[in-house]
């Protein structure tokens, strides 16, 4: 790798490229080599930035967490528009379109990691459990305005679809469901407090 390159934002150009090994090649392609060669620097830059790799790569996962405010604003702003099967079934297939389900195959897959995002996020793994808060909020907001049961368990409701959404998309062979896969399990999860 040609050294002396000036790399503008080194955190994100990494960050990037974990995003595309990780939907290219899973948890298994992602060492500081790929990482490396794909933002098309040199290793050391790596190692310059971050004390390792596992801490890279818990860097990398909370940054992906935090990232899903912009998504969670906006499932919560769709409150009272559209229907609330669609907009959900559009945020699960955003969510899970992105690289969160490799995150989460990348957080089981390494021990290491797991162990130093305990540090940060200490119940659940992190692109879920933000995911479930996200659903949950909009469910709540959703409650409020009348367009699902008053007594509907929201806290249940969220982490339900999460975890069926992931089961959808989880097999990265198969490739994604298609639209109407993830519309049916959210009819199906939400029947009973859709108003």
């Amino acid at each position: 790798m040609p050294t002396g390159v000036a790399l503008r934002d080194v955190r994100e150009q990494l960050f990037d490229a974990a995003d595309r090994i990780l939907l290219r090649d899973g948890p298994s392609g992602l060492t500081s080599r790929a990482v490396t060669t794909e933002a098309g620097c040199a290793k050391g830059v790596l190692h310059r930035h971050f004390e390792d790799f596992d801490a890279f790569l818990a860097e990398f996962v909370l940054d992906r967490v935090d990232r899903m405010d912009a998504a969670a604003a906006a499932l919560r702003a769709a409150a009272g528009t559209g229907t609330v099967t669609g907009n959900l079934a559009d945020a699960l297939s955003a969510l899970f379109g992105s690289v969160a389900v490799a995150i989460v195959a990348l957080v089981t897959f390494r021990d290491a990691l797991r162990v130093r995002l305990r540090r940060a996020w200490p119940a659940g793994v992190p692109v879920l459990t933000e995911a479930a808060v996200m659903v949950e909020g909009y469910l709540a907001a959703e409650r409020d305005l009348g367009r699902i049961a008053a007594g509907a368990d929201v806290e249940t409701l969220a982490p339900t679809l999460i975890g069926a959404g992931h089961l959808l998309f989880a097999d990265r062979a198969a490739g994604p469901p298609d639209a109407a896969a993830v519309q049916r399990m959210v009819t199906t999860v939400m029947a009973g407090v859709l108003r």
